[in-house]
């Protein structure tokens, strides 16, 4: 069995800009894979490359073992992407454009699942609406539904709550879930980085397009040591202590510690120097503090 997805030494070049620079990673088939990134980090590159839209410089993408320049049909057929961007037709109705779309993968008499997906992204009273009357929200429904419109095994989602209020969130994501106890490998991009740990089993991080993290969620977040402390001070953090900061968060003081050992002789240094701890909060790490670190240049 192919694994879903296989990106092998990927690189993209504009001019003199690498968009994406040696990448290689796979995923499994069944996986809810994460890749994540700032913006600008490649991944939209990536995603591109990965669905035809764009041909990557040197290395090659497979998905369910099909190239996605030699076989670029096949690789099509058993890809889904939600992108980024809202782009639809304001001529057509929900349910036309839908239509349209299974006819793009020679789909005909689809009705059946075009239903069942009005009904599971809460658009079966907006099936017959014109897609310009449509809220953002709305539109970024249609926008899922156009991607699973031809049942692909294998679903890519680029910041599918971006803008989009909390009953949708909770909506989709109970629908994806459904999707990939199915079957169905889903990868998603993400900036709300809570969506990814709650969801995800594997994640990835590509900075500057280079990845520089893959690993199980779980060995990612157990990698480190080091703990955040938050803390309100009755003077300013002393000179000695300043190697430790990491941040301001109004009157708090963000330090982080090799170890949560490491708290000890950092109350006794604040003792030494006559600053008063009024409180302190450990802060427990999460992806979000994870992919910070990385980010910022740090050990995971």
């Amino acid at each position: 069995m192919p694994p879903a997805i296989v990106i092998s030494s990927v690189s993209k070049q504009y001019g003199s800009f690498t968009a994406l620079d040696d990448v290689s990673f796979q995923v499994e088939q069944g996986e809810f894979f994460a890749l994540l990134g700032p913006n600008g980090a490649g991944k939209t590159t990536l995603i591109s490359s990965m669905a035809g839209l764009t041909r990557q410089s040197a290395g090659n993408i497979r998905i369910l073992g099909h190239d996605t320049v030699s076989d670029a049909y096949q690789a099509r057929m058993k890809l889904g992407v939600v992108p980024q961007e809202l782009v639809f037709d304001p001529f057509l109705s929900v349910r036309e454009t839908l239509r349209f779309q299974s006819g793009y993968f020679g789909i005909a008499r689809n009705d059946d699942w075009i239903d069942e997906l009005l009904a599971k992204l809460g658009l079966a009273d907006k099936a017959d609406s014109n897609l310009r009357a449509l809220s953002g929200g709305m539109k970024r429904r249609v926008m899922v539904a156009q991607a699973l419109v031809h049942k692909p095994p294998v679903i890519v989602l680029d910041e599918p709550t971006a803008g989009v209020d909390v009953e949708l969130r909770q909506s989709l994501w109970a629908f994806v879930r459904e999707l990939n106890a199915a079957g169905h490998t889903i990868v998603l991009t993400t900036h709300y980085l809570e969506e990814a740990e709650a969801l995800c089993s594997r994640i990835a991080m590509l900075k500057k397009g280079r990845l520089i993290a893959l690993e199980d969620k779980a060995k990612l977040l157990a990698h480190s040591n080091e703990r955040d402390i938050s803390l309100k001070l009755s003077a300013p953090l002393p000179a000695a202590l300043a190697p430790l900061f990491v941040r301001s968060e109004g009157e708090r003081v963000v330090l982080r510690l090799p170890d949560i050992a490491a708290i000890e002789s950092l109350l006794a240094a604040l003792r030494s120097a006559g600053v008063e701890v009024r409180e302190m909060t450990v802060i427990e790490t999460d992806l979000e503090s994870v992919f910070m670190r990385m980010m910022q240049g740090g050990a995971a």
